[in-house]
């Protein structure tokens, strides 16, 4: 395993470039975390961006305590690969919408109807971006 304090590296972000989903859990105080998986993007500047309502759960335990983490993991029948990112989170007003559809494209066959209205049916409603701003990054490739 290796540790990176601040950063993602290029290898990093070609590995979560690809179509995987992400553990994300937030700080909850007493409780303990409850990852949920994620669809994520990993920015040029070295965050990792996702969208959410903005009255669900992770987003009101994200605006009394900013900490969160992010797991990825290669998936079975590849060589075991993880990646492990920790840091503050902010909650952005904007960009949630744009990020959706280019995630949803990257996920799904939007040439199936289902799924164009499954996405419809999101972008219909309010998003918000939460921006993981890392501090930790841990990894491990065997």
């Amino acid at each position: 395993m290796s540790i990176d304090a601040s950063s993602l590296t290029a290898q990093d972000l070609d590995f979560l470039r690809r179509p995987l989903h992400g553990f994300l859990s937030v700080a909850a105080g007493p409780l303990p975390p409850q990852p949920r998986p994620v669809w994520f993007e990993a920015t040029g500047e070295g965050t990792i961006q996702l969208f959410t309502a903005p009255d669900s759960l992770k987003v009101r335990r994200l605006r009394r305590d900013p900490r969160a983490s992010l797991v990825v993991a290669a998936p079975v029948g590849e060589r075991e690969r993880w990646l492990s990112v920790t840091g503050r989170t902010t909650v952005e007003p904007d960009g949630a919408h744009e990020l959706c559809g280019r995630l949803a494209a990257r996920y799904w066959d939007l040439d199936d109807p289902v799924r164009a209205d499954q996405l419809a049916a999101i972008l219909a409603a309010d998003q918000t971006r939460v921006v993981l701003h890392p501090e930790t990054v841990r990894r491990f490739v065997h």
